[in-house]
């Protein structure tokens, strides 16, 4: 019997591994040494990722002070994955709203400086290869910060450096690429996007996005124009047409940024997970895939890890993909239409939330222990 297992995090519960090591515990308790079990946790670019790839292949995690979004200090964590030669990096570790209190938010001015920090100190470890996550920003600078930590400059009519933020790129005259950090030359920049908005517009990220950063109506419309003045010059300078590229419109137009100065291919976050931790070769030989997160319901065919762990699996092989979560919500059942077979709830029964956090280790184990027992009397 080999069974992959391969489910993101429960969030506030179990870590993707720590889920995958529980999963496994059950399905040994009925095939005792007859089990080979192939253990990948998961993630799909956003919170988590940078952990599960580094369970997956025997990283290392750093800690680094770097510019939080509003200037402030913080703390970021990034990672070198088990070749040491790639960075998993979370923007969100260094710019994300969750560092800033609600009442602070201001898109004007908040930036990405601390995720080329970030960047660059991956790049001072020896990173050949940065994987970058950007979801949760609080930011709508068009990841002009990151381009000016990594040694990149944004000049006005008059030469002068921009302060950074979203606004001052309203009086964007010209950009200086040639100072960029030269160690970016040879170093790839593959980019976690979830999300197909352009940069500018009523469907872009300053409409779509901006108010959740603390953004009122003016200044969506501010920021707007500043983001379509970004990439006028962007254009002009590097002749690089970002304002409708789907993805630019990212994490408040970083993805735009990436692309624009970094070259960065902006893909799926769980498809580059599952590439990464070797999926495919994986379970190619697998009789069962064991997938699973916190919640699956009628959005969960929108690109949620148990998805795209279940479209990895071959068409042609007899494979069956079982999904686990804490809940079963409103039109779970769609995922059946996605290559999933089967979808079920850890949880035992009524419990209060508090004490279903608790003790999802144990839940996902019994449940995966039966899972198991039903599967090897069924063969």
């Amino acid at each position: 019997m080999k069974v992959v297992i391969a489910p993101d995090s429960f969030k506030e519960s179990m870590t993707a591994m720590q889920a995958a090591k529980s999963i496994e515990q059950g399905f040994k308790q009925v095939y005792e040494d007859n089990l080979t079990s192939e253990l990948i946790p998961m993630a799909d670019g956003g919170e988590g990722t940078t952990r599960s790839m580094v369970d997956a292949l025997q990283g290392t995690m750093y800690e680094e002070t770097v510019t939080g979004p509003n200037g402030q200090k913080v703390t970021a964590a990034y990672a070198m994955l088990g070749d040491q030669k790639t960075a998993m990096i979370e923007m969100a570790e260094a710019s994300g709203l969750a560092l800033v209190p609600k009442e602070e938010r201001n898109p004007l001015s908040a930036t990405t400086f601390g995720t080329g920090e970030l960047m660059k100190a991956a790049l001072d470890k020896g990173a050949e290869k940065i994987i970058l996550g950007i979801g949760g920003s609080a930011t709508n600078d068009g990841g002009a910060g990151m381009f000016q930590a990594l040694g990149g400059k944004l000049l006005d009519e008059n030469g002068r450096e921009l302060p950074v933020g979203g606004e001052p790129l309203l009086r964007l005259n010209r950009i200086e690429h040639a100072t960029l950090d030269q160690r970016l030359l040879n170093t790839e920049i593959v980019t976690a996007c979830d999300v197909n908005n352009p940069l500018t517009g009523e469907n872009g990220a300053s409409f779509i996005y901006g108010p959740q950063k603390g953004a009122d109506h003016e200044m969506v419309k501010t920021l707007d124009k500043a983001l379509y003045r970004y990439a006028e010059v962007i254009f002009d300078n590097l002749d690089i047409d970002v304002n409708n590229l789907p993805g630019a419109g990212a994490a408040g137009g970083l993805g735009a940024g990436l692309k624009a100065f970094l070259g960065a291919g902006l893909e799926p976050g769980i498809d580059i997970v599952l590439k990464e931790t070797g999926f495919y070769e994986k379970v190619q030989d697998a009789d069962l895939v064991i997938t699973g997160e916190g919640k699956i319901d009628k959005q969960t065919v929108f690109g949620k890890t148990p998805i795209g762990v279940a479209k990895a699996v071959p068409a042609t092989s007899d494979t069956s993909v079982i999904a686990l979560c804490g809940q079963l919500g409103e039109g779970y059942e769609a995922v059946f239409s996605h290559g999933i077979t089967a979808a079920f709830s850890i949880v035992p029964g009524p419990l209060s939330v508090e004490t279903a956090m608790e003790n999802g280790h144990v839940y996902i184990e019994q449940l995966a222990r039966n899972i198991a027992a039903i599967w090897k009397a069924g063969n």
